[in-house]
C-alpha cells in the first residue's frame, strides 16, 4: 500500500489536510516569535527559553492530556484545541518589546498546550482507526506534512515576517486556523465510544502503573525521545544572530536554514522507508549522528552549510516515525491515550533539555561548532543503545 492509497481513507485524507494548513501556519508564525525577540535584544538564555516553552506543555501536563484525551469525544476535543490556538496567536501582535517576553512565554506556553493535546489526541486516534501497513503509511504522512509545513512555513513565514512584519505574520497564522476550524466541521468520524467509569485519579494510577509494567515499552519510549536532540531551534537562531547575519538578514536565514532541513525530512521517507526494520534501525540512528556530525563542521559558511544540514534532516522523519509506530503497536487499546501522552513527554523533554543545553552551553562560551558535535554523539549513543535493546528484548 502506498501513500496516495492510504489517503483514499476519507479521515486521514481529512485529518491530513486539516493538519496541512494548521501546522503551515505554527511554523509560519515561528519565524516571527524568533526574529521578533531577537530584534528586540534576546540573549541566548532568553531565545533556548522561548523555545524550550513550546515544548514545555507536553512534560508537565503529560498525565492530564492523557486522561482528557481517553475521556473526551475526539471532533469536540479538536474544535476547542484550535479555537484556543486561534486566540492565543492574534495574542502575540500585543507584544512590543521584550519587557514582555514572559507574557509571549505565556502565550507560546497555552498555544502549545492545545498543539500538544491536539497532536496526541490524532496519534491516539490512528491505532484506533487504522492497523498495519495502513497506520505505518499513516504515521509517515503526518511526519512528511509536518515537515513539509515546516519547510514551507519557515520558508515562507521569514520571506513574510521580513517584507510585512510581525503582526501580519500573526493575523495570517490566526487566518489559517480559522480555515482548519471550518474543515474540521465537515470530518465524518464513526467510533464506539468508550465509557470510562473510574475517577481520574484512578484513570491516572491505572495509566501509571500500566506504563512502568511495561518494560519494553519504555525503551521505546526513550528511544524515540532521542529525536528531541534534534531540536535545533534555539541553535538555528544562534547560528543566524551570530554567524550569519553579515551575509543574509536573521529572519531568511532562520527560514532558509529550516527550510532546508524540513526538505530533507519530508524526502528522506521516499528513499529510506522501506529500509527501515528492528533488524537495520541502528544504522539509521547512527547515520543521522554523522549528518549532525557534519554539519557541524560545514557551519562556518552559511551556504555550504545547508547541504550538510540536508544529510543532518534526511533521516529523521523515517526514525521519528518508524519508533512512534513500534509504541502503538505494543500498547494496549484502552490505555492508548495515556501512553501516547506519556511517551510525548519524554520526546518534548529530551527537546526542551536540548534547547537548553544549547542555550547555556553557548552563554559559557562553547562554541556552536562543539554543541552540535555533542548532539551528533547523542544519536551514536542511542544507535548502541538500541542494539543493546534488541538483543534484549526482540
Amino acid at each position: 500500500m502506498n501513500y496516495m492509497e492510504t489517503l483514499k481513507h476519507p479521515v486521514v485524507a481529512r485529518l491530513s489536510l486539516i493538519q496541512l494548513i494548521s501546522y503551515f501556519g505554527t511554523w509560519f508564525s515561528q519565524v516571527a516569535i524568533f526574529s521578533m525577540i531577537v530584534a528586540y535584544g534576546a540573549d541566548a538564555i532568553t531565545i533556548a527559553f522561548t523555545a524550550a516553552m513550546a515544548m514545555l506543555p507536553a512534560v508537565v501536563l503529560a498525565p492530564v492530556i492523557g486522561i482528557i484525551i481517553d475521556r473526551i469525544d475526539f471532533k469536540k476535543l479538536m474544535m476547542t484545541l484550535l479555537v484556543v490556538e486561534i486566540f492565543m496567536t492574534l495574542s502575540f501582535v500585543f507584544i512590543n518589546s521584550l519587557e514582555y517576553v514572559w507574557v509571549l512565554m505565556i502565550l507560546i506556553f497555552i498555544r502549545s498546550s492545545a498543539a500538544s493535546m491536539l497532536f496526541s489526541a490524532e496519534m491516539t486516534l490512528f491505532p484506533k482507526i487504522l492497523q498495519g501497513e495502513m497506520l505505518k503509511n499513516t504515521n509517515e504522512i503526518h511526519s512528511i506534512i509536518w515537515s513539509l509545513c515546516y519547510a514551507s512555513g519557515m520558508a515562507v513565514g521569514g520571506i513574510a515576517t521580513y517584507y510585512l512584519g510581525y503582526d501580519t505574520a500573526f493575523i495570517i497564522d490566526a487566518v489559517l486556523y480559522i480555515i482548519a476550524v471550518l474543515l474540521l466541521l465537515g470530518l465524518k468520524l464513526s467510533l464506539e465510544k468508550t465509557v470510562h467509569t473510574d475517577s481520574n485519579w484512578q484513570m491516572f494510577k491505572d495509566g501509571f502503573n500500566y506504563l512502568i509494567s511495561q518494560k519494553k515499552i519504555l525503551h521505546l519510549i526513550l528511544l524515540h525521545a532521542a529525536l528531541g536532540f534534534t531540536s535545533f531551534d534555539a541553535l538555528v537562531t544562534l547560528l543566524a544572530d551570530f554567524k550569519y547575519k553579515e551575509v543574509i538578514a536573521v529572519p531568511l536565514a532562520i527560514g532558509w536554514i529550516n527550510a532546508t532541513r524540513a526538505l530533507a525530512l519530508m524526502i528522506g521517507p521516499f528513499f529510506i522507508s522501506k529500509l527501515v526494520n528492528k533488524n537495520t534501525l541502528h544504522y539509521f540512528f547512527f547515520l543521522q549522528g554523522l549528518g549532525i556530525i557534519l554539519w557541524s563542521y560545514l557551519q562556518f559558511d552559511f551556504y555550504i552549510s545547508l547541504i550538510a544540514l540536508f544529510v543532518a534532516g534526511f533521516f529523521t522523519t523515517t526514525l521519528w516515525s518508524y519508533t512512534y509506530l513500534l509504541i502503538q503497536e505494543e500498547t494496549e487499546q484502552k490505555y492508548m491515550g495515556r501512553v501516547i501522552s506519556y511517551n510525548d513527554m519524554f520526546f518534548m523533554l529530551s527537546n526542551v533539555i536540548t534547547a537548553l543545553f544549547i542555550g547555556y552551553t553557548a552563554k559559557w562560551g562553547m562554541s556552536l561548532q562543539n554543541i552540535t558535535i555533542v548532539l551528533g554523539y547523542g544519536f551514536i549513543l542511542t544507535a548502541l543503545y538500541y542494539v543493546w535493546f534488541r538483543k534484549n528484548y526482540l
